[in-house]
């Protein structure tokens, strides 16, 4: 008889630490925060940055951690191979696509151009209805604040309607993240 996995969260996060030490240890709190939830972390499967912080905080506190990498990134991202699952693509299209399936919830910390690839491919897949998983951004620090008027900017311009702001949620602290995780996938 086989067991469903455990409720899974996939987190976009960038590959470096960034400026401000608030990120590393959102990083870190989250990754903890999704352990003592029992909730499985999905991630990029790196060992580096925001990305091994998360994972690192995950297993230190005793959760299983799924990782996915494209062979090219192996060496780059320091693919994290002590993982519960690890699985290696052949590219990142495959990775978005292996990670979102696995994941039941999306969150998006600090990041560069990969995280918003990764982020608005999910809206964008949303937008379409084609799936209708909780997306939030976690706006460490107001990071995502000029993204946040970029979108106005978009929806002000017409290039979008009014309802993309209700494709995700904005959280402004761990805490608040994690209750929000508690209240959508329960």
């Amino acid at each position: 008889m086989s067991q469903n996995p455990p409720l899974s969260v996939c987190v976009f996060c960038g590959s470096r630490f960034g400026a401000n030490p608030a990120y590393r240890q959102a990083a870190q709190d989250l990754g903890a925060g999704l352990a003592g939830a029992g909730l499985r972390l999905v991630y990029g499967a790196g060992d580096v940055g925001l990305m091994g912080e998360v994972a690192k905080a995950t297993q230190s506190a005793n959760g299983q951690t799924f990782g996915v990498i494209p062979v090219h990134l192996l060496q780059q991202e320091v693919g994290k191979r002590d993982l519960s699952s690890f699985v290696i693509t052949e590219n990142m299209h495959e990775r978005k696509k292996v990670m979102f399936m696995n994941a039941d919830a999306i969150v998006t910390l600090p990041g560069g151009a990969g995280s918003l690839d990764e982020l608005f491919e999910i809206l964008t897949w949303r937008q379409l209805g084609l799936h209708d998983k909780p997306v939030y951004l976690l706006n460490i620090a107001g990071y995502w604040a000029p993204l946040l008027a970029l979108l106005d900017h978009i929806i002000a311009e017409g290039f979008a309607a009014e309802s993309l702001r209700d494709l995700f949620q904005v959280v402004d602290d761990v805490p608040a993240l994690l209750a929000r995780l508690r209240e959508d996938l329960s």
